[in-house]
């Protein structure tokens, strides 16, 4: 089976993860897939496949003999979607032989267009994998899983010579949470892949430090008639706060290694408002520095309005995996040789976010990130192609193929 195929699969299992639910998985549903790959795998040969309380799927594929002293490579997705936008009912559309142009989702309204989307001609010819326009696809990442368990099949149906694979699926990630509960020490890897990237070549082992920074600011509210030298307006201060930010530090405004700083949700009255961040930059230096600027303009919201108006809780998520990947560069050169030797033209780029891999990084898995083939994630817009897929599961045997010489 081809892995768009099981990718059409898999997207028809409803799998968002949800930021508030306090659960671990966030949402039961992630069970549902997880028990499904689990089988799927088994029929496939897979040894030790298992299901944590926490809903991660470990399976591995034991080395060939003659091979068992070889590097222990691992390959890791996400079973959960983004909640961003709905991955309810998802109902993919595959357009055999697109011509490269505007592309109508269904009767949404919305369309595929090369205006918005540059890369849309050099697809032209290839198997199209889109959403009706309703939904999200999901190729964040069960094309990944899919490429993972086509790779799965390949390595068990022909016999190949290998060192020990191990795979395996997490909850959870695009919550920040996929990492929280894996297992290291049990998956057994020596080293591992997460792939939940981009375009098919693209190889990424640098991302941001990120932190989540609120804001609440206390208020005080009396009478608007007798306010004068009195009242504090939680919500203009809130205003006052966001206005003492560089105006171009915003992800509208940056691209490549620039950080950001980013608004993701306020709310406010005259006696309580709330700012809630994200924090993020490549390097180390200047991330301590965003997060000691948003300190002072705290200290200074409360020199200037009395102490207790401001409260400011900062937040780490993760760190950039590069310092833990450059002891370990043959995972990128391997990686890069791999994509040459199928067609790849292999593409480095800084993540501008993160993946499980940068948190696996710091837990003592090195583990940089392949793409999938994928486009536009976490939106109507989603999309893929069968042949980008087919090229990444070569990819992935070709480097299991390097690990084993």
């Amino acid at each position: 089976m081809r892995a768009y195929e099981r990718l059409l699969k898999y997207v028809k299992f409803s799998t968002q993860s949800s930021d508030n639910s306090g659960l671990h998985p966030s949402t039961p549903s992630q069970f549902k897939l997880a028990e499904a790959l689990a089988e799927e795998l088994k029929e496939i040969g897979c040894e030790k496949v298992r299901i944590s309380d926490k809903c991660y799927l470990y399976a591995e594929i034991p080395a060939t003999k003659g091979y068992e002293e070889k590097k222990r490579i691992g390959f890791i997705a996400h079973m959960d979607t983004a909640p961003d936008f709905s991955g309810e009912g998802v109902s993919p559309i595959v357009t055999e032989n697109y011509d490269g142009g505007t592309l109508p989702l269904s009767d949404s309204g919305r369309e595929l267009s090369p205006k918005v989307f540059p890369h849309l001609p050099s697809l032209k010819g290839r198997t199209l994998i889109t959403t009706d326009g309703r939904t999200l696809l999901g190729a964040d990442d069960k094309a990944g899983i899919a490429e993972i368990v086509t790779l799965a099949e390949r390595l068990i149906s022909t016999g190949a010579p290998h060192g020990k694979v191990l795979i395996a699926f997490t909850p959870d990630e695009e919550i920040g949470e996929g990492a929280d509960f894996f297992d290291v020490q049990g998956f057994g890897a020596d080293f591992a892949y997460t792939v939940d990237g981009g375009p098919e070549g693209f190889l990424e082992y640098e991302n941001f430090n990120a932190a989540s920074a609120s804001f609440t600011v206390n208020g005080f509210n009396v009478h608007p008639g007798s306010a004068k030298d009195v009242m504090i307006n939680a919500s203009l201060v809130a205003m006052e706060i966001n206005s003492a930010l560089p105006a171009l530090s915003t992800p509208a405004n940056t691209s490549g290694y620039e950080g950001f700083l980013h608004l993701t949700e306020m709310s406010g009255t005259v006696e309580k408002a709330t700012l809630s961040y994200i924090v993020r930059d490549h390097d180390a230096t200047l991330f301590q520095e965003k997060k000691r600027m948003l300190t002072a303009i705290a200290d200074a919201m409360n020199k200037k309005y009395g102490n207790g108006t401001v409260v400011l809780e900062i937040k780490e998520s993760y760190r950039n995996m590069k310092e833990m990947i450059a002891p370990h560069m043959h995972l990128v050169e391997n990686a890069m040789l791999a994509a040459r030797r199928v067609g790849l033209t292999p593409v480095v780029e800084p993540i501008r976010g993160g993946t499980d891999g940068a948190r696996l990084s710091f837990m003592g898995l090195p583990c940089p990130n392949l793409g999938t083939g994928g486009y536009a994630y976490h939106g109507p817009f989603e999309h893929i192609t069968a042949e980008g897929m087919d090229s990444v599961v070569d990819m992935l045997a070709e480097i299991v193929s390097i690990y084993k010489d």
